[in-house]
C-alpha cells in the first residue's frame, strides 16, 4: 500500500544475507576482501576497466564525482529539476567548494544536445562568469523518463566536442537499463562518472561511484575520507554491492519494479502526465481523488497542484499493485 518512494522499500533478502555474511573480522575501511573485488566486478559489468568506490548515499556519490571533475570556479550544466539542484541541499556547491549549477530546460526533466547548447550560449567566455566544465544528466530522470543509449551518446559527443565532462546520476540506473533492454555498457558510452544506485533497488545503505576514466578515482578516495564517508566497516557496503551484482540481481529487481509500474500506468489512462518508462508514475489527481485513495490506505507523494507521484519497488508483485490500479480505475 506504500507507493511514495522506492527509498522506503525493504532490503532484498540476498542483500541482507550478504551483510550478515560480512560480519566477520577483516581489514578496516576499504582494505577488506569484499571491497577489493569491486573494481573487477564492475569492470566485468561494464565491459571495460573502471574504478568503483562505495559510498553510503546517492548525494555523496553524485557530489564526490562532481568535485573530481569540476573546479570551484567552474560550472555544472544540469536540468532545472535535477536532483542535484532540487534535492541535495546545496551539496554540489559544498563538495566542489563553490562550483555553480547552470540550469537547462527539457521535457520530463531530460536534457538534449540543443538544450545544453542553449545553456552554453548564455555563458560569456570571460573571467567574470563561471565557465562550464561538466554536464550532469539523471537516468532515469526526476519525472521517470529514460535516456536511451543513443541519447546518451549524442550528449557525450557534444560534451567531447566542447571539452566538457559527463556525469550521470544513476540513482535509478538499473530501471533505465531494464527499460531499454540494453547492456549496461551501452548506457554509459562517453560517461566519465556514474552514480550507480542500489538503495532504491533493494540495497540498505550502499551506492557505487563508478569512474570510467580510472585516473579520476585516486583523489576521490581522499575526498571520500575528508567528507566523512570512508566508513571503518566498509565491508558491509561492499558486500551489498557484490550481492546486487551476483546473478544480475540489480537488473532482476529493476525489471520487477518496472513491470509493477506498468500495471498501474495502464489503469491511469489519460491521467498520465508523462509516459511511464521505468518505475515512477506521474498522474493527475484532484485533492478529493487523492484523499479517496489515501482513505483506502494507499500512500504516495503529492507532486504539485492536482498531481501525484506513485513509485513501485523491487518487491511489488502484480497482486500488490492491482488494488491501487483498480482504485484508480474506479475514481
Amino acid at each position: 500500500m506504500l507507493f511514495f518512494s522506492d527509498n522506503a522499500a525493504p532490503v532484498h533478502p540476498k542483500v541482507m544475507e550478504a551483510i550478515a555474511n560480512a560480519n566477520s573480522a577483516d581489514q578496516a575501511y576499504d582494505g577488506d576482501c569484499w571491497s577489493s573485488q569491486l573494481d573487477e566486478k564492475f569492470s566485468t559489468l561494464f565491459d571495460q576497466e573502471v574504478r568503483a568506490l562505495w559510498v553510503p548515499s546517492g548525494t555523496a556519490a553524485n557530489c564526490i564525482a562532481l568535485a573530481e571533475i569540476c573546479l570551484p570556479h567552474q560550472a555544472i550544466i544540469c536540468h532545472k529539476e535535477s536532483h542535484i539542484e532540487t534535492d541535495e541541499c546545496g551539496a554540489p556547491g559544498f563538495y566542489t567548494a563553490g562550483a555553480k549549477l547552470i540550469h537547462a530546460e527539457g521535457k520530463a526533466a531530460k536534457l538534449s544536445p540543443n538544450s545544453i547548447l542553449a545553456a552554453l550560449e548564455q555563458i560569456r567566455p570571460d573571467v567574470h562568469q563561471a565557465q562550464a566544465a561538466v554536464v550532469s544528466i539523471t537516468n532515469t530522470s526526476e519525472y521517470g523518463a529514460v535516456y536511451t543509449p543513443q541519447e546518451v551518446s549524442a550528449i557525450s559527443a557534444l560534451c567531447q566536442s566542447k571539452g566538457l565532462k559527463l556525469h550521470m546520476d544513476g540513482a535509478r540506473f538499473a530501471n533505465a537499463v531494464a527499460s531499454q533492454k540494453c547492456e549496461p555498457a551501452d548506457m554509459v558510452r562517453g560517461v566519465d562518472a556514474l552514480s550507480f544506485g542500489c538503495v532504491k533497488n533493494g540495497g540498505m545503505n550502499a551506492e557505487a561511484l563508478i569512474f570510467f576514466d580510472t585516473k579520476l578515482a585516486h583523489h576521490s578516495q581522499y575526498r571520500r575520507k575528508r567528507a566523512g564517508h570512508l566508513l571503518s566497516k566498509g565491508r558491509f557496503l561492499a558486500a551489498q554491492l557484490l550481492a546486487m551484482l551476483e546473478d544480475n540481481l540489480w537488473l532482476e529487481n529493476a525489471q520487477a519494479a518496472n513491470k509493477a509500474a506498468s500495471i498501474i500506468a495502464d489503469a491511469c489512462g489519460n491521467r498520465l502526465i508523462f509516459p511511464t518508462e521505468a518505475n515512477e508514475i506521474f498522474v493527475k489527481l484532484s485533492s478529493e481523488e487523492a484523499e479517496n485513495l489515501r482513505s483506502k490506505g494507499f500512500d504516495f507523494y503529492d507532486w504539485g497542484a492536482g498531481q501525484a507521484r506513485l513509485v513501485t519497488s523491487w518487491h511489488h508483485s502484480k497482486e500488490d499493485v492491482m488494488p491501487l490500479a483498480d482504485a484508480i480505475s474506479n475514481l
